[in-house]
């Protein structure tokens, strides 16, 4: 699970091959509700695009915006049959969500301390994410996004957060040479493929937040 995340700034956004935003509009931490940078692939062939959307997905029926609290993670179990999110998956609407780190809270100590989490070559994160687009008739973004969500109990790092007792997950972080893979997958069998945790020596985690 993934509530609460840094995401990357201007340059981040280039690092992945998208034009980028206006780093004046692109806030310091994001929480479900609040908007992020997406990047996607607008066609077969097109070079990836990035536009800001609410941290939470909103699809065609929702009625309000603060469904977007509910719909923030997508379990890669169920995606294909939750109404929330299976318009998304079926019409292959891929993205990533580019981070600077994530952050989860640890309960080893007894209480809930937050870490955050961020890949140990100090590049940006890529997580493997669905976008959807609605007009609301207002100035908030009509893009949406979610991030996918897999099992982390055996996880080195990511089996160390959330509370005990809770099933463990974790987002999933995708390679630099997989992002391709990602958002040109045609089939359910290349999604899934991609849907799976990262090696553990690729994350570094540790308390606090980033300055």
């Amino acid at each position: 699970m993934c509530s609460n995340y840094r995401p990357v700034g201007k340059r981040g956004i280039d690092y992945f091959g998208a034009a980028p935003l206006d780093d004046d509009i692109l806030p310091r931490d994001i929480y479900p509700g609040g908007a992020g940078p997406l990047i996607y692939r607008p066609g077969d062939g097109a070079p990836r695009s990035s536009v800001l959307g609410t941290f939470g997905l909103l699809p065609a029926w929702a009625k309000d915006r603060a469904f977007s609290k509910r719909t923030y993670n997508a379990r890669s179990e169920t995606v294909a049959e939750k109404p929330s999110f299976r318009h998304a998956w079926q019409k292959r609407q891929l993205c990533i969500v580019p981070a600077e780190a994530i952050y989860e809270p640890c309960y080893e100590s007894g209480k809930a301390v937050w870490w955050r989490i961020q890949r140990a070559d100090g590049h940006p994160m890529a997580l493997a994410g669905l976008w959807e687009r609605k007009q609301w008739g207002d100035d908030a973004p009509s893009w949406s996004y979610t991030m996918l969500t897999v099992n982390a109990d055996a996880h080195p790092v990511m089996r160390r957060f959330h509370k005990p007792g809770d099933e463990k997950r974790s987002v999933v972080v995708l390679d630099l040479d997989q992002i391709d893979a990602w958002l040109s997958a045609s089939s359910e069998p290349d999604r899934r493929a991609l849907l799976r945790l990262c090696r553990a020596d690729a994350l570094v985690a540790q308390t606090g937040r980033i300055g």
